[in-house]
């Protein structure tokens, strides 16, 4: 297999050093991301070839290297259904699974592993039959998160969904014509997402077999959103809704919230209360409870600033000597230096 590109080659020489059958680099690229690449590689003992990047450009058919091309052995996380199961039990957090029906775009499923990476789901599943292979491009665009998400292929999805129902997981699926929108579900304990084809959507015993069909809201004039950008926007909101109380923006300490009477609402006509109704009897000017802020202070009450007295501005040293300059240009030559030659002797 083919990997190209800082992310994904960097990635495989973290997780799997001994699977690098070759790697290349640019030689004239000595840059930041190229010398911490050269030095993990040297880390995990895997031989560098600095070439040309004509070379690079042949190897890589044309596609964007970065400078870097590896020759690696195909290596993916070999696992099923049964046992992804058994693995998932027992956790503390509730499993997560992403299931793709009639993704065949190599470049959407590496954006799909990609995201379904950054949001913790625990495996991808698609069908054998109608799904993108792992391929190079798949790889590269999954920057590095193909070495971390398990993807699964499975002879039936209907099968498999009833498999996931029997142990315990809320199926939801997207679709055009849905039951709710995304936003107004609770995703709690075991969760499926399944996300269908962009032309076709979900087939239609898939659709039948999950338990709630949902949909992204879209305000706009489109009327769909592709289907890697929907996976990301669905697996961080099943995330959002995961992470723990403490870390919610309603569940902020009450000594970082913000204060909802320090300012005035907005008022188109210019009416409500004037600064000094504001204070009260007794009461601090706002933004002034600082002993010494003198910085602070409400506008009404900072010093005005004097102009200074009419008078010759003094001009800095450097716009004096170009001043200088330029009045220089303008006299005639000394005459001592406007005589000829022959004068002078």
């Amino acid at each position: 297999m083919l990997l190209y590109g800082f992310h994904a080659v960097m990635a495989r020489l973290r997780q799997a050093p001994a699977s690098f059958k070759s790697l290349y680099v640019d030689r004239h690229r000595d840059d930041t991301r190229v010398r911490d690449l050269l030095k993990l590689a040297q880390q995990q003992a895997v031989q560098v070839t600095r070439v040309e990047a004509g070379r690079l450009d042949r190897m890589a058919g044309g596609k964007r290297h970065q400078g870097v091309v590896a020759q690696v052995e195909t290596q993916t996380i070999s696992t099923d259904l049964p046992t992804l199961l058994s693995d998932l039990e027992g956790r503390e957090r509730p499993p997560f699974l992403l299931l793709l029906d009639g993704v065949t775009d190599p470049r959407n499923l590496g954006a799909c592993l990609r995201s379904a990476d950054g949001a913790g789901v625990d495996a991808v599943i698609a069908p054998k039959d109608h799904a993108a292979p792992l391929t190079d491009v798949a790889m590269h665009t999954a920057s590095g998160a193909g070495e971390s998400v398990p993807y699964i292929l499975v002879t039936n999805l209907v099968r498999t969904v009833e498999q996931l129902q029997d142990a315990g997981f809320q199926v939801y699926g997207l679709a055009d014509q849905a039951d709710a929108g995304l936003y107004q579900i609770r995703f709690e304990g075991p969760v499926a997402i399944v996300m269908g084809a962009e032309d076709k959507g979900l087939r239609r015993l898939v659709r039948e077999q999950c338990d709630v069909l949902l949909s992204i809201p879209m305000m706009g004039s489109v009327s769909s959103l592709n289907v890697s950008v929907a996976t990301g926007v669905v697996v961080y909101e099943v995330l959002r809704q995961r992470q723990a109380p403490g870390e919610r923006p309603d569940a902020l300490p009450a000594d970082r919230r913000a204060d909802p009477g320090r300012h005035r609402p907005f008022q188109p006509d210019g009416g409500g209360e004037s600064l000094e109704e504001r204070r009260g009897e007794g009461e601090q000017p706002p933004y002034n409870d600082d002993e010494g802020d003198e910085q602070r202070q409400p506008r009404a009450a900072r010093p005005v600033r004097q102009k200074p007295a009419p008078g010759r501005r003094k001009r800095h040293p450097v716009g004096s000597a170009f001043h200088a300059a330029r009045w220089l240009r303008r006299v005639p030559p000394w005459p001592f230096a406007a005589r000829p030659v022959a004068a002078r002797l």
